[in-house]
């Protein structure tokens, strides 16, 4: 099976913590020079360095904010002037704040689609003549199990996610004859800053104990446990790969066996 990445460059969005940053040391470690972007300039320089020490490829950043589009279109635009090709992108930002549906103000609709439907298709448009260029493309999108099935108290997350599902199964289907693939993973719980601040969320809100809230929430999935960012990143190292060249519009769920729908 063919995984090999040397010589494709990859674009890595949210790649300082947690599943992104994962899935750069992942991709990194099968050959690809990696390009990060987030917000926090030292963090993608500790990135950067730790890339270029372990794996040794020319690997880039870009400093861009999803919650500012008209930013991020300019920063990756003028990055992408510099080099030849980019053959995998990952779309990855943070999810909205979690609450009920019926209480989240209409600014955070605006800001979630602004994040992350906005966000993703200026990144698709920047860089498909590239992939068409280099005759190999793949676009992967970090997205929820929540598109499949809702999560209680995450309405506008749900809702946000529900709508890049869509996007990006459309987008599929308009790329697959320039041999350009598009799919999603569905990350479950998994042991991320994100996890914990919704545990902790949780725990405020029922009158109980995090630890209580933690075992609860690991009892329903039948692994009974957490995944690794790890986990994940290796489902979308697949996905990036040659290995994975006839699955498009898919939406792979890394979930431990959570979701109860086929």
């Amino acid at each position: 099976m063919n995984i090999d990445l040397t010589g494709k460059r990859a674009i890595v969005c949210g790649s300082t913590q947690g599943i992104g940053k994962a899935v750069a040391e992942e991709l990194a470690s099968l050959g690809a020079a990696v390009t990060l972007v987030a917000r926090n300039e030292d963090k993608l320089k500790e990135v950067q360095k730790a890339l270029s020490a372990e794996h040794g490829q020319e690997h880039h950043y870009v400093v861009a904010d999803f919650a500012q589009p008209k930013y991020l279109k300019s920063a990756i635009h003028s990055y992408l002037e510099k080099v030849k090709e980019v053959h995998i992108l990952l779309n990855n930002t943070g999810g909205p704040p979690a609450g009920k549906l019926y209480e989240a103000d209409p600014d955070q609709f605006r800001q979630a689609f602004e994040m992350h439907i906005v966000g993703n298709q200026l990144l698709v448009q920047a860089v498909l003549p590239k992939m068409q260029a280099a005759g190999y493309g793949r676009i992967i999108n970090i997205i929820s199990t929540s598109v499949k099935e809702p999560i209680p108290g995450l309405g506008v997350s749900n809702t946000t996610r529900g709508a890049v599902a869509s996007w990006a199964k459309t987008l599929s289907a308009e790329l697959g004859p320039m041999g350009i693939t598009v799919n999603n993973v569905l990350p479950g719980s998994t042991n991320t800053d994100r996890i914990w601040a919704l545990v902790s969320k949780r725990a405020e809100t029922q009158g109980k104990s995090e630890a209580e809230v933690e075992k609860e929430m690991k009892m329903q999935i039948p692994l009974r446990r957490f995944a690794e960012p790890s986990e994940t990143a290796a489902a979308v190292a697949f996905l990036a790969s040659p290995a994975a060249a006839y699955i498009s519009g898919v939406s792979l769920p890394v979930d431990g066996g959570k979701i109860g729908c086929l």
